[in-house]
């Protein structure tokens, strides 16, 4: 037998031991789920504080026992992770077994300006496509109960899908695959519309602030539009007003899903569209106030998570950087699982021209994302061409550089004749009591069908080349 066929026996081998039972698992009964989810608790405690440097130092110092933690009320008690350690220190999270060390590094997508190495074990990878039982059905269902609906992704093909995806054909013996198509998320709004109308998706999936533009684009101009089933929004929240349109005007109901790289299941949007309904037994999560307390039912605060699967970088009582309510009410879809509210998603905005194109936030962060040195950056939109670029680095010589290697994707987004100003930080700062916003248009909204309306987006291509502006640096600390 050959090492590659053996690497995908295990890995079906995996997958068949975790998938049997998922598909009722948002039913069970509540006594059952959290005496599973307690006992998750329980093992990844004991096995944070015997295998991750964290943990090992904290509960020595603490004086804390770990067999004291018996589930998620005691686990509630622990102080909540500082985020910025976890961002700078990754390597003290990161389990000191086997397991770990064979593990798949990830990037989150920074939302606090700055990515975040993550590791996750194989084991815990390849039960993910089990645990996706419980998400598919909800899907399925929506789109006409096919057991294989047409999918349509407009978004980046992000690293992180890329190596899962990767990971997956190489260890993994998947005999159905899905039928699914990707477009770039730069691709303006008429192809991505002629795209749908030569597919015929059942689910069309993209980022909240993007679907919200193109179907307003598509109203707008009275484009013609194969309407699929089902729409996902993911990344970044909905617009209100952008999901009525969906669902009113073009009658396609809505759904969403929770995931993050620190935990690639959190929750997902249950038949009757409430909020998200959270995998208790896979992520433990609490809502908490301004102090740290855990918040009322139904009180909005931050989300804090604590995975209870990856066994490579161990993250308990994590603030996750969202803020949502929890609530205790049953839902009338029958699911037991606890419901999350909507989440405030991502604080920031989508840079707008007056030729009806635009930037989405998520292409800035592909220019950045992986620059060893910019610790963050901030894009502001100061007047319709008039951009400042603020990068925190570790000194001026660092600035440079990454200045330098930016320039060639900023000049192909921002377009002919943008001014682009560059500003150097030691740290990039946040309003007290804000979400750090990495793209910010200070440019006034507009309401009609001129210049910057999202009635009349499309997204900024290729086409955009030829930047004929220029670079003013200075520095400040």
């Amino acid at each position: 037998m050959s090492a590659l066929l053996a690497k995908r026996l295990w890995g079906a081998a995996v997958i068949a031991a975790y998938v049997r039972g998922q598909r009722r698992a948002s039913f069970l009964p509540r006594a059952e789920l959290e005496a599973l989810r307690d006992r998750r608790i329980r093992w990844m405690v004991r096995y944070a504080a015997k295998h991750v440097p964290y943990w090992r130092e904290a509960f020595a110092r603490t004086g804390v026992d770990p067999d004291t933690i018996r589930g998620a009320e005691e686990l509630d008690r622990l102080p909540i992770l500082d985020k910025e350690l976890v961002r700078t220190k990754p390597e003290l999270f990161v389990a000191d077994t086997a397991a770990a060390r064979r593990g798949l590094s990830f990037l989150t997508s920074g939302s606090t300006g700055t990515p975040i190495s993550i590791r996750h074990d194989r084991r815990s990878l390849l039960a993910n496509i089990a645990f996706g039982e419980r998400e598919r059905e909800v899907v399925n269902r929506a789109c006409g109960g096919s057991f294989r609906p047409k999918e349509l992704y407009v978004s980046y093909q992000t690293s992180t899908f890329k190596k899962v995806e990767a990971f997956y054909a190489e260890n993994a013996l998947l005999p159905v695959q899905p039928l699914r198509r990707f477009v770039s998320l730069l691709e303006p709004v008429e192809k991505v519309a002629a795209i749908a109308n030569e597919e015929r998706p059942d689910l069309l999936v993209g980022y909240g602030g993007w679907l919200d533009l193109f179907f307003k684009t598509v109203h707008a101009r009275g484009l013609p539009l194969h309407r699929p089933k089902l729409v996902m929004y993911m990344g970044e929240a909905l617009a209100r007003d952008g999901r009525e349109l969906i669902e009113k005007t073009y009658g396609i109901p809505v759904m969403s899903r929770y995931n993050a790289v620190e935990s690639f299941k959190i929750g997902f949007f249950c038949d009757l569209r409430t909020g998200f309904h959270v995998h208790e037994d896979l992520c433990h999560v609490r809502v908490v106030d301004a102090e740290g307390r855990t918040a009322a039912p139904g009180e909005t605060g931050a989300v804090v998570i604590s995975n209870l699967i990856n066994r490579a970088s161990v993250l308990l009582n994590y603030p996750i950087g969202d803020v949502a309510s929890l609530s205790d009410e049953p839902c009338a879809c029958g699911r037991t699982f606890r419901l999350l509210s909507e989440l405030e998603g991502r604080l920031e905005d989508t840079i707008r021209f007056p030729n009806g194109s635009f930037v989405h936030p998520r292409a800035i962060w592909e220019v950045f994302k992986r620059d060893p040195e910019v610790l963050q950056y901030r894009l502001i939109q100061r007047e319709t061409r008039r951009f400042t670029v603020e990068l925190a680095t570790v000194d001026e010589a660092s600035f440079s550089h990454a200045l330098e290697r930016a320039r060639p994707d900023l000049e192909r987004l921002l377009g002919p004749g943008a001014v682009l100003e560059a500003i150097r930080h030691e740290v990039l700062h946040r309003r007290q009591g804000e979400k750090f916003r990495a793209v910010v248009s200070l440019r006034p909204a507009a309401t009609g069908s001129g210049e910057g309306s999202a009635a009349t987006t499309a997204v900024a291509g290729p086409a955009a080349a030829g930047f004929s502006g220029r670079v003013r640096s200075t520095s400040t600390p």
